[in-house]
């Protein structure tokens, strides 16, 4: 039942963000030239590897569930065998990466802003910190999701079927949250 009331949950979450594409198409259709000269500004490299980290970090956190699935909450040997690191390993890498995703965008703000990108000086402004900024704000709500599963294996005195669905249901929406992004990165980044 968890795991479906998740899915219906990020039903309605993509719905709100299919919101924000439609304002961003909207906007961008209406004022060309505004996209022209602030897309120029932005850093693509940077970007690109930013967003590569996000990427992986699913990978990483699906390598967790396989470990919850097994019923592995732990590594059996040592950290530098990353074959036997469990469900802990695994989502404390994934954590580590969303968290520099968004370090990486601080940093991609905080320069934007300089350049004179900001909410109040365009539509632009305002629609690209509109939909990137809400993404942060899910990749954040993803790594404290990550925390308390994390939390949970370490309180409990044995790792039961209820926190390997936890762990499958935070993968539901670290995935999510990562496809909403290819998608966000290909329409603001890449589409000229």
């Amino acid at each position: 039942m968890v795991s479906v009331g998740t899915i219906i949950w990020l039903s309605s979450e993509l719905m709100f963000f299919a919101a924000l594409f439609a304002a961003y198409f909207t906007i961008r259709s209406v004022s060309p030239e505004l996209w022209a000269t602030n897309t120029e500004l932005l850093n693509i490299p940077f970007a690109t590897i930013n967003t590569t980290i996000l990427v992986l970090s699913s990978v990483t956190c699906q390598l967790g569930v396989f470990a919850a699935e097994r019923g592995q909450v732990g590594r059996t040997g040592t950290l530098l065998q990353v074959g036997k690191w469990g469900l802990r390993e695994w989502f404390i890498l994934t954590y580590i990466m969303g968290a520099v995703f968004i370090g990486g965008q601080a940093t991609e703000y905080a320069v934007l802003i300089q350049e004179g990108v900001t909410i109040p000086a365009s539509a632009y402004g305002t629609v690209f910190y509109l939909t990137t900024g809400f993404h942060g704000i899910h990749v954040t709500g993803g790594l404290i999701a990550f925390l308390f599963v994390l939390g949970r294996t370490y309180i409990a005195r044995r790792f039961t079927h209820e926190q390997a669905v936890s762990a499958i249901v935070v993968s539901y929406y670290w995935h999510f949250v990562d496809v909403v992004w290819i998608g966000l990165f290909a329409t603001i980044y890449l589409i000229k």
